[in-house]
């Protein structure tokens, strides 16, 4: 029994439509339809696949048999999808038909979008303060060369501008690491009880200068938590330190680690360390997209504040290392909760 060009079609596993010397489709497979529409089998290529570009690539290969490639684009439950379609000639009723096979390639092209995103965002976070830089140097080297005031000022904001620039590729180099090792699953004891005394009394000063009340609840026993000690200081400390600059005086920021006990999302047992403040909240508007890498609420104070827009993508990458969970709760006017949930045992998955 000899195979049909329909059950060729059939056992593909991406979308495929058969086009036959009379320009008409022949075949189609299920994927296919799901994409281009049921009861397409039968009609004029031209009236099912509608896209410009794609038409003119079969009509291509039509003319000279060559096989091509180009661009399917479509929307899929709201979602933009890229389709990479190839074209090629296949022999059929002994003359030439075409069949044309689609590829989805969205996270290919979303990857890529966000490697362009990423330079642009750091190519940008890093011209502002090489221009500020290249500014005061030629101010220095003409007007300003016999003025002593003005040097000293203008060397006071130089050495903030580089500084900014240093904890810029200081976090870059930071999640570049993390990324790099967030398949390893970390599997060393830490002491998350004596780890949230650490942060506390590293960034008491910090609290003081700010003008605001740090305070610490955690469990009389020992909670530990298999993963990386450095790590999990650096998500500490990113929170504690974003909570103190951002509440403003006289408000208070609290770090809570909770009892073990099961934790839904990670469907095992967990534990919890809450880091809260009572400052000013965040609009929900923003909340999706705050571990986005360089995403701001606000741009100018963050930037005033020493934020290169790189510590939640930190946070972010370092919790999946780690199976763990970030939620963010937070009201306007009432302050900010951020929830680091850790696996107590240590999983693959």
């Amino acid at each position: 029994m000899t195979a049909t060009p329909g059950d060729i079609l059939t056992v593909l596993g991406i979308p495929a439509v058969l086009i036959a010397p009379d320009e008409r489709i022949f075949a189609v497979n299920a994927a296919a339809e799901n994409l281009l529409g049921r009861n397409i089998a039968g009609r004029h290529f031209i009236t099912a696949l509608r896209q410009p570009s794609l038409l003119e690539t079969i009509e291509q290969v039509q003319r000279d048999g060559k096989t091509r490639e180009t661009r399917f684009l479509t929307t899929e439950d709201q979602h933009d999808t890229t389709y990479r379609v190839t074209c090629g000639a296949v022999p059929m009723q002994g003359r030439s038909g075409i069949l044309v096979s689609f590829e989805d390639i969205t996270p290919v092209e979303q990857a890529g979008q966000m490697r362009r995103d990423f330079v642009a965002n750091v190519s940008h976070e890093l011209r502002t303060p090489l221009t500020a830089l290249l500014g005061f140097i030629e101010t220095l080297q003409g007007p300003a060369r016999n003025d002593q005031a003005a040097q000293a000022r203008f060397l006071g904001i130089m050495a903030a501008e580089a500084e900014r620039m240093n904890r810029l590729v200081a976090d870059l180099l930071s999640l570049s690491r993390v990324e790099a090792d967030e398949r390893v699953r970390p599997i060393d004891p830490v002491d998350l009880r004596a780890l949230v005394e650490q942060t506390r009394h590293g960034l008491a000063p910090l609290a003081d200068d700010a003008g605001l009340s740090l305070t610490v609840e955690v469990p009389e026993q020992k909670v530990v938590v298999p993963g990386d000690a450095d790590q999990l200081r650096q998500v500490l400390t990113n929170l504690v330190e974003n909570a103190i600059k951002y509440s403003g005086r006289g408000r208070s920021v609290r770090v809570r680690l909770a009892e073990p006990g099961y934790e839904t999302r990670l469907r095992g047992t967990g534990v919890r360390i809450e880091v809260s403040d009572t400052g000013p909240g965040i609009d929900p508007v923003h909340l999706p997209r705050l571990t986005e890498r360089f995403y701001r609420v606000d741009s100018h104070r963050s930037r005033e504040l020493g934020g290169t827009g790189l510590g939640l993508a930190i946070v972010k990458h370092i919790l999946n290392r780690h199976r763990g969970r970030l939620q963010v709760a937070s009201q306007l006017g009432q302050g900010t909760t951020f929830t680091v949930i850790l696996p107590l045992e240590s999983r693959s998955d």
